[in-house]
């Protein structure tokens, strides 16, 4: 009888052992210091050795694609690119090299999650991969489970294969003698989230990087902020023209059972917390890239009104060179929206961007919220100079 009770003890520890090796270790994350993370893909004038990685925690190098249900880069120059970055770890021993698989229109992911074979195939392939370059992680950023985004393909079945993946991968990650990030780039619009079982995904992901950016697109018939931190309601634009948009976006959400809110990081990370998800493993996102509308009325300095069709997309270092220091591009600041833009009322242009107060403020949100820290998109878009968006980030991190 002694010999059964301690058969059982012994199940009862494996089995605890075994559930604790597929989940996320909230403990260790809390000894975590403040997360900076960046998204990089490779500039032009590849220099990794001139990065300022001392002021990151984690790199992600990007992208990977889902080829054949393995992860792959579709371009080989990649692999001695990411090797050359993973030699930086000489010099930065703290630093977490990451690969980012997918991004916008990445097509693969509704397929290879579709059943188990094609799962572990890709499985095998990230282990593979990351002991091969030696790296600390993976972040899936499939864009988006149940929607089919870009015409890349999507089914129902996504939602249950999305937890799988995470689980499967949370698994495989914790057999490598490396300590493995396993992290994944969310959306920053709510219905995003009735797509993925999110409570379960989280028990094995490290993080959760919500992109608080791109909240408007350029073909948006009115101008708006793309990656405002403050919570902007409706009573913010009641008299504005967009307010009859808004409207018609409260009935397109409410069609699909959703509630319908203007995108910001306030409220999307209020809502994760609300759905239970434990506010350190949530990242906010920042954006080293603008976007800009032309043809734009004059009323209001630019911000809500309507617009004879985008202007571009433009990376910080473009905003700062041609545009801050342009006397005829005037900068303003939305007190709601926490936010900055730019306003050309001689060519009638308007850019909504993140710059240093910006990024300075949400960096000191997530630390007073006690988040787990703060991402971007992307570091080859940032200045050179001190006085770039990351140096401010990291100096709000250790103020």
């Amino acid at each position: 009888m002694k010999y059964i009770k301690y058969s059982l003890f012994l199940v009862f520890i494996l089995s605890m052992s075994v559930i604790d090796m597929h989940t996320s270790d909230v403990k260790h994350q809390k000894k975590q210091p403040f997360t900076i993370m960046a998204y990089y893909v490779p500039e032009k004038n590849y220099k990794p050795e001139e990065l300022p990685l001392n002021q990151l925690t984690h790199i992600i190098f990007s992208f990977s694609h889902v080829i054949d249900n393995e992860m792959k880069f579709n371009n080989d120059s990649n692999y001695k690119k990411l090797n050359q970055l993973v030699a930086q770890r000489k010099k930065y021993p703290n630093l977490k090299i990451m690969i980012a698989c997918g991004g916008w229109g990445s097509k693969g992911f509704s397929d290879m999650t579709f059943n188990t074979e094609n799962r572990q195939k890709f499985v095998q392939s990230v282990i593979d991969f990351n002991k091969k370059h030696q790296l600390d992680g993976i972040d899936i950023d499939w864009e988006y489970p149940c929607i089919p985004a870009a015409n890349t393909k999507a089914r129902p079945e996504d939602k249950e294969n999305f937890t799988l993946l995470m689980k499967e991968l949370r698994i495989a990650l914790n057999t490598l003698d490396r300590k493995q990030t396993l992290t994944f780039a969310s959306a920053g619009w709510k219905s995003y989230y009735k797509n993925i079982e999110i409570n379960e995904v989280m028990k094995y992901a490290d993080y959760m990087n919500i992109m608080t950016y791109d909240q408007i697109s350029g073909s948006s018939p009115f101008t708006g902020h793309h990656t405002p931190l403050g919570w902007i309601k409706p009573e913010h634009f009641k008299d504005s023209l967009v307010s009859g948009f808004y409207e018609e976006m409260k009935i397109r959400d409410a069609n699909h059972g959703v509630e319908y809110e203007t995108g910001s990081a306030e409220m999307i990370i209020d809502y994760c917390i609300s759905q239970g998800i434990n506010s350190k493993q949530i990242v906010i996102g920042a954006a080293f890239y603008g976007k800009a509308w032309k043809g734009v009325s004059p009323i209001n300095n630019g911000l809500y009104q309507t617009n004879k069709g985008a202007f571009g997309t433009s990376a910080y270092k473009d905003i700062r060179e041609k545009y801050e220091n342009d006397k005829n591009y005037k900068r303003h600041w939305d007190s709601v929206a926490k936010s900055p833009y730019l306003f050309n009322a001689t060519d009638s242009i308007f850019i909504t961007y993140d710059d240093t107060v910006s990024v300075k403020l949400k960096t000191k949100y997530a630390i007073k919220n006690k988040l787990g820290g703060i991402m971007f998109w992307q570091l080859g878009q940032d200045v050179k100079e001190k006085n770039s968006l990351l140096n401010a980030i990291y100096k709000a991190s250790k103020n």
